[in-house]
């Protein structure tokens, strides 16, 4: 059987983090022949990872523009993969989860007739308004993928009841397998958290998503500013997002706080440092669901819902929502209450065994002996 030509696609820092335990797989195996296509949907970010983990991608899109719209993005990348895809002609194009890049590019290898793989399947809130605009794209994906590679059975079971028409395999998050890459780094490169006082609680804060711009923000930024003028031995610290929206908020309402450290974004490397020396973490994140439970630190998730529901079941993630008051209630019974805490710091992870890429491999290159 000749190699079976895979190309990965995948645009902003999640993605990457998360493709590239089952990119290095596809190169180890025999089998396979591995590509990767960039569209840097976040450029800065993406390149951060792409450094720490010194990968070369075979093709770079290269979309970003300042003041992008999801219009323009889509667009760009649909036109992009184009001639991408004509002039690699993969045998599969990989996508991963729920991002304009993942959807667009699923929708032209689907225009090119290349077969279409879903990394991270099935994930649903059942509201397309929420995430805004993820759940539509991931509900689309799962429509077009001819493979469907579901973090858990549950995620399966969302994508058998909607009768989609590709292959479902249970295969773990490839996100456990990036956790557990070993990295040398033990000293932060980010010259801020290299000043971080770790005697002290640190909380890890990231807030980001759509469907939080507003009222729900400020609320979450009103929360915090009161825990940590209530609790002056904790140190908060938010890797701020690029959009101008968060930024502006943020400044707005926790800047000039002491103990309330905003900070630019950290590579993928530095952060995993952080959520390892954090006490808890508070969130809007996808990825953080998964990425702090395996390091052993509470969640609390600052949306109305999840499609991550496993995690909230396991015990490893409260959902905590948006208003004001719940933030402060459940933080403060991480820091007040020890046995609170222990809790969903001891909680198992229901992700995986850290093998998913592995799985994901083996399943690529059964379907192809098969066919």
């Amino acid at each position: 059987m000749k190699k079976i030509k895979v190309m990965s696609v995948f645009g902003t820092r999640p993605e990457a983090i998360k493709m590239l335990p089952l990119v290095r797989e596809l190169k180890k195996r025999p089998e396979t022949e591995s590509v990767v296509c960039v569209t840097a949907q976040h450029r800065q970010l993406l390149d951060c990872v792409l450094r720490c983990f010194e990968l070369e991608p075979d093709y770079d899109l290269d979309i970003m523009t300042e003041g992008q719209s999801l219009y323009s993005v889509t667009a760009k990348v649909l036109t992009g993969m184009e001639k991408c895809l004509s002039d690699a002609a993969p045998d599969l194009v990989l996508v991963h989860g729920d991002t304009a890049t993942a959807l667009a590019a699923a929708l032209a290898a689907f225009y090119a007739k290349i077969p279409v793989g879903h990394v991270e399947a099935g994930l649903r809130t059942f509201d397309l308004q929420s995430p805004f605009p993820e759940e539509a794209d991931r509900c689309l994906i799962s429509r077009l993928a001819a493979l469907n590679f579901a973090p858990t059975e549950a995620n399966a079971e969302n994508l058998r009841r909607e009768r989609v028409p590709g292959e479902i395999f249970v295969t773990g998050n490839t996100v456990i397998d990036a956790m557990k890459m070993p990295s040398k780094r033990t000293a932060f490169r980010s010259p801020e958290l290299a000043q971080l006082d770790l005697t002290r609680r640190v909380v890890t804060l990231t807030c980001h998503r759509r469907e939080n711009y507003g009222e729900p923000m400020e609320s979450i930024f009103s929360a915090v500013r009161e825990l940590a003028e209530k609790h002056c031995d904790i140190t908060v610290v938010y890797p701020v997002h690029s959009a101008p929206e968060v930024r502006q908020t943020a400044q707005k309402l926790l800047g000039g706080v002491e103990n309330v450290k905003l900070i630019e974004p950290v590579d993928a490397l530095d952060m995993r440092l952080l959520l390892s020396r954090s006490y808890f973490v508070m969130t809007d994140s996808g990825g953080l669901q998964e990425e702090a439970p395996v390091l052993g630190k509470p969640v609390l998730l600052l949306r109305r819902e999840t499609e991550r529901p496993e995690a909230v079941e396991a015990g490893t993630v409260k959902l905590t929502g948006v208003r004001r008051d719940d933030i402060i209630r459940d933080a403060q019974m991480l820091l007040n209450d020890p046995a609170a805490y222990e809790r969903m710091a001891t909680a198992a992870s229901p992700y995986g065994d850290g093998h998913a890429a592995e799985h994901i491999a083996d399943a690529i290159i059964e379907h192809f002996k098969n066919a």
